[in-house]
């Protein structure tokens, strides 16, 4: 395995990006998909007192993340327990300027199925071999190029309204790493609002700060599937909306929030 073949080259509590992980609206920033994937890597680093798993982590994208340099890391516990706690993972850039933080819920994993009653079945998409490959928009080495494989099985990139669709990382979020299921669904996730656009591509930009996932248990497999719909807000806001699907069924949902502007 070559640098190439990651996202982000590790050494220590330093990480340098490669080209896959290139965004949308600048070849100079990361899509928010990778930063918010690594965060995730960090924080399931951190040691606790019983086997944990992320049930919730909420990403705050402060400041584009570049695609050239060294970015670094810092975790902390926030809320520390046996069942439940809070932490935090921060991201700097070049003279410690701050890019991004995550805090993540991390909830004790244990071996209890209750009975449950009263469910409602939810219907899941066509599996990833039923998607439609669509060629990435922008550049040729990108995330959403050769960082992910992206197939429809509703919608396409720029035809306005809901869209789903299966993405699978094409590369370890870290190199010589495994990706998580956390991982996976931060990575993916992210294209909620890109999938699901309602604004004209080209003229209006529709950027999100921000990046939820909840979790009901740990995604499995190299798909996650991103159901979207973006619902429109007023004054420059907007707000994306997701549910997420691995190949056993819904796994968690997704929100992002929206700043929109002409661009």
């Amino acid at each position: 395995m070559t640098a190439d073949d990651a996202l982000f080259i590790p050494d220590g509590d330093h990480f340098a990006p490669t080209a896959h992980t290139g965004g949308p609206w600048d070849p100079r920033w990361q899509h928010g998909g990778p930063p918010s994937a690594l965060l995730a890597h960090c924080i399931e680093q951190v040691d606790a007192p019983l086997p944990m798993e992320i049930a919730r982590i909420t990403v705050d994208l402060l400041r584009p993340v570049p695609v050239a340099g060294v970015l670094r890391v810092q975790t902390r516990v926030v809320r520390p327990g046996k069942k439940v706690q809070v932490v935090e993972a921060v991201m700097t850039g070049d003279g410690g300027v701050e890019l991004c933080r995550a805090q993540a819920l991390r909830i004790r994993r244990e071996a209890f199925s209750p009975r449950t009653d009263g469910l409602t079945a939810i219907e899941p998409p066509p599996s990833p071999e039923a998607g439609v490959h669509q060629d990435a928009l922008g550049s040729d080495v990108a995330f959403a190029a050769t960082g992910v494989e992206m197939r429809f099985v509703d919608g396409v990139f720029r035809q306005p309204g809901p869209a789903t669709v299966w993405i699978r990382l094409r590369h370890p979020v870290v190199l010589g790493a495994e990706p998580s299921g956390v991982q996976r669904a931060c990575a993916a996730a992210d294209f909620g609002n890109g999938v699901s656009s309602i604004y004209e591509w080209g003229r209006t930009v529709f950027i999100n700060p921000d990046l939820t996932v909840h979790l009901g248990r740990m995604p499995v497999g190299e798909w996650i599937c991103v159901e979207a719909v973006t619902h429109p807000g007023s004054h420059g806001r907007a707000l994306a909306e997701s549910r997420l699907f691995d190949v056993e069924g819904l796994v968690g949902r997704s929100l992002q929030s929206l700043l929109v502007e002409p661009l």
